[in-house]
């Protein structure tokens, strides 16, 4: 927009400075051809932008990274929590004492996975900028602690929960003293 103001204003000038000319010699032509009308599009300077401040530079909190981690970390989850449902199952079929009611599979899933938006929803917020906290590029590499750290303790509670054994005796003789 402003180089077609800059090229109209100095089409303008050109003409006049070309007709101003013309009446000066005496032609009687007193428009020019206008082939030989040049345009000449002066460059404007153009007044510089201010930099870019932290707070309006745009920065990308779900990459790559984030979206594999927090997959990583919900699969750990729902292998943990798959597990130790078949495992309550399991030991409620047998009839153990320790067991004595099974919860529904919908009221589980509703729990973890609330457990599981707000780890989502915390490590977004931790990892997203904040200008008004102090040293907030060491805080936001914060954020990829907690998922490292859940993800193999789920891992292997899951693992371990797959590997549990039946009891070595009985249901009925390891109640007796």
């Amino acid at each position: 927009m402003i180089f077609q103001v800059v090229a109209s204003c100095a089409q303008n000038n050109v003409t006049s400075e070309i007709l101003s000319e013309i009446r000066s010699e005496g032609r009687a032509d007193p428009l020019p051809d206008p082939a030989s009308v040049y345009i000449a599009a002066v460059p404007m300077s153009l007044p510089n932008t201010p930099a870019p401040q932290s707070e309006n530079v745009k920065v990308r909190v779900i990459d790559k990274k984030f979206i594999f981690t927090m997959a990583a970390l919900g699969g750990a989850e729902s292998l943990r929590f798959t597990t130790h449902k078949l495992v309550l199952d399991h030991e409620f079929a047998a009839g153990a004492p320790w067991v004595t009611r099974v919860p529904s599979t919908q009221h589980l899933v509703v729990k973890y996975a609330a457990i599981y938006a707000a780890e989502l929803l915390v490590a977004y917020e931790l990892k997203k900028p904040h200008s008004w906290l102090p040293r907030d590029k060491v805080i936001k590499k914060l954020w990829l602690i907690y998922p490292t750290t859940m993800i193999p303790i789920d891992i292997k509670n899951g693992i371990r929960s797959i590997r549990t054994q039946p009891p070595s005796c009985p249901v009925e003789q390891c109640q007796e003293p």
